[in-house]
């Protein structure tokens, strides 16, 4: 009877120690919370998310994104921002992360779902392709040049610039 009271008690202690040395978070915390710090020694990437060829294309868009909330007056989803360039990091990995971080919606297919071997950003702030007409839709830079490859498939080096932007005739206005 003994040993099992002592059983028991050591469960309690050792469940206790782990439940207080847990930080228990929620989705938004964990997000808001879990991007790398930037020190002098890191490499690092900006990236920026811009929709203002919209503003030209008013008439286009569809009726229901005809807000602020979607696209912003003065185009900008996001300004130029700098991450932690992590081993690997894809454009799209610093994409991912900067949506997260800053609550920004973001529909896309992933790499096994498309037959370029890529992922394939649908919409970005409830701004999909289409969204403003027949030739719109996402597409990004690096650096001020379009990419030979998906956004997936090309890893970023330090110092690179990604710009993700909203189309509104098949890359023309850019």
């Amino acid at each position: 009877m003994k040993k099992d009271i002592l059983i028991i008690f050591s469960i309690l202690i050792v469940a206790a120690v782990l439940i207080m040395g847990t930080d228990f978070q929620t989705v938004d915390e964990y997000y808001l919370t879990h991007i790398d710090d930037i020190t002098p020694d890191s490499q690092t990437v900006f990236i920026s998310i811009n929709c203002d060829r919209i503003l030209d294309n008013y008439d286009k868009l569809d009726n229901s994104l005809k807000n602020e909330k979607y696209v912003p007056s003065n185009g900008i989803i996001l300004d130029k921002t700098e991450y932690v360039l992590r081993s690997g990091d894809t454009a799209f990995d610093i994409l991912d992360r900067a949506v997260r971080h800053n609550k920004i919606p973001m529909d896309y297919k992933g790499a096994n779902e498309t037959g370029y071997g890529s992922a394939y950003v649908q919409g970005i702030n409830h701004i999909y392709e289409l969204s403003c007409g027949e030739g719109s839709g996402w597409t990004f830079l690096i650096n001020g040049e379009t990419p030979q490859y998906g956004c997936s498939q090309i890893e970023l080096e330090d110092g690179d610039y990604v710009e993700w932007l909203y189309t509104c005739n098949f890359g023309e206005d850019l």
